[in-house]
């Protein structure tokens, strides 16, 4: 019973740092992400972070892989980038969600816990498909803010300016 108290006391520790210091109208001045960042970080979401297999291609938690946990709709999500960056860097231990620096749980950088104390709470956290350099998670968190977040359902205009073109995904969406 003690690993199930220490590991929601994880949880609510988790979900108020996020919501306290990750909130989305941070209201810091933003730079706008460069075109080029964009498409970089929509690869990363498509291939080396494979991020579809969970999250689905649209990014609304329709995945593509059954055999895949369930992602969130990240096209509903609340986290600003900040809180973006964290999760994909630091995982969700428990729920599925794998940590993509590949050093999170070594030193204390993620949620201040090493992965012994991921193991005393008996939490599990996946395997990541591919690690990503810092830089490569800043690309992937403008990406999902450029394209993804906030942006509503998709819809077939929005596919289409998705994808770039009207690809055989966007067909599903009445004209």
């Amino acid at each position: 019973m003690t690993g199930v108290r220490n590991s929601r006391l994880f949880y609510v520790t988790v979900a108020t740092a996020i919501a306290f210091a990750l909130p989305v109208g941070s209201g810091a001045l933003t730079q706008t992400p460069d075109p080029e960042d964009i498409a970089a970080g929509m690869r990363i979401y498509r291939q080396k972070g494979d991020c579809q297999s969970c999250h689905g291609w649209a990014a609304d938690g329709r995945k593509m892989d059954s055999q895949m946990p369930d992602g969130a709709n990240l096209r509903a999500t609340r986290l600003g980038r900040a809180g973006i960056i964290a999760v994909v860097k630091c995982g969700r231990p428990g729920k599925g969600m794998p940590a993509f620096d590949r050093l999170a749980y070594s030193d204390g950088r993620c949620y201040n816990m090493k992965a012994a104390d991921l193991t005393r709470l008996e939490l599990q956290l996946p395997d990541p498909p591919a690690t990503l350099q810092p830089r490569e998670i800043e690309m992937l968190a403008d990406f999902l803010l450029a394209k993804v977040i906030g942006k509503g359902p998709m819809d077939r205009a929005t596919c289409i300016e998705y994808w770039g073109s009207d690809v055989d995904a966007c067909r599903e969406f009445p004209k």
